[in-house]
């Protein structure tokens, strides 16, 4: 793990190297990991074997992970709550302002993203106004459900009064600024207006969107709202909740590497 300063934040970021050689003649796009709205480098790596080291080796393409500020180990939020509150346009910013900063400062154009939850929302907000190979979305929120909202609110009471703060606290230094961020927002009035179904018919490049069939986060209408100017693959996978990537993880893999392999 390493960290980089970026607009006056440092954000943790971590390299995947392959441990196989890709078939293909190269170079390859690097993959780019966009996690969700709790989410961070180690809660990427949480499970062993970790699942995006696995889809680098079965490309043999290299990839980054990295936590956004107030996750894992990069820079908390002095005051989440009050003066730096997130608005309801927080998941454009990102797109737009900070994630084209990071891939300039790293040196990589044109990444594959691959986005969890919140994570994927970003993926398709960048891919919509910047040049990428190739979108990859697991559980993504293109509009705000009710399904949603009530997930979130049993978060917060599990938060509040039961285990999810200690479980959390594993994964990031400051484990309020992380998760007030996520549950402020989108428990917001402003937010329940979010809405990118309309930016997403701007994505040029291939889409492949995955989604469990029990998504307690959200129903189907997330991956059928993706209608790209492109060509888009839809998925959706039986005995599976919001997490592809630890619910169905050797299925999620070959569907996501699958996709790949046809670019």
């Amino acid at each position: 793990m390493t960290k980089v300063n970026l607009l006056g934040t440092a954000l943790e970021i971590e390299w995947l190297t392959p441990q196989v050689a890709s078939p293909q003649p190269g170079p390859h796009p690097t993959l780019v990991f966009l996690h969700e709205g709790l989410g961070s480098v180690a809660l990427w790596h949480a499970r062993q074997p970790w699942w995006t080291q696995q889809l680098c080796d079965a490309m043999g393409w290299p990839g980054l992970v990295y936590s956004r500020q107030g996750y894992g180990q990069s820079d908390t939020i002095a005051d989440v709550r009050g003066t730096q509150r997130h608005g309801p346009d927080y998941l454009h910013r990102h797109a737009w302002e900070v994630l084209p900063e990071l891939l300039s400062e790293l040196g990589i154009e044109r990444p594959v993203l691959v986005g969890h939850s919140d994570g994927g929302s970003i993926a398709l907000i960048h891919a919509a106004r910047h040049p990428v190979t190739a979108c990859v979305v697991m559980a993504p929120h293109v509009l705000v459900e009710p399904i949603c909202i009530e997930a979130i609110s049993q978060a917060k009471q599990a938060f509040e009064h039961g285990d999810l703060r200690a479980r959390l606290a594993r994964f990031h230094d400051d484990v309020d600024t992380a998760f007030w961020q996520w549950c402020d927002v989108w428990l917001s009035e402003p937010f329940s207006h979010f809405d990118i179904r309309h930016l997403c018919r701007d994505i040029t490049a291939p889409v492949l969107a995955l989604q469990g069939r029990e998504d307690a986060y959200g129903t189907l209408a997330q991956i059928e709202g993706i209608e790209p100017s492109g060509c888009i693959e839809r998925v959706v996978l039986e005995q599976c909740g919001h997490s592809p990537h630890r619910d169905q993880p050797a299925l999620a893999l070959t569907q996501v590497a699958h996709f790949l392999r046809q670019l």
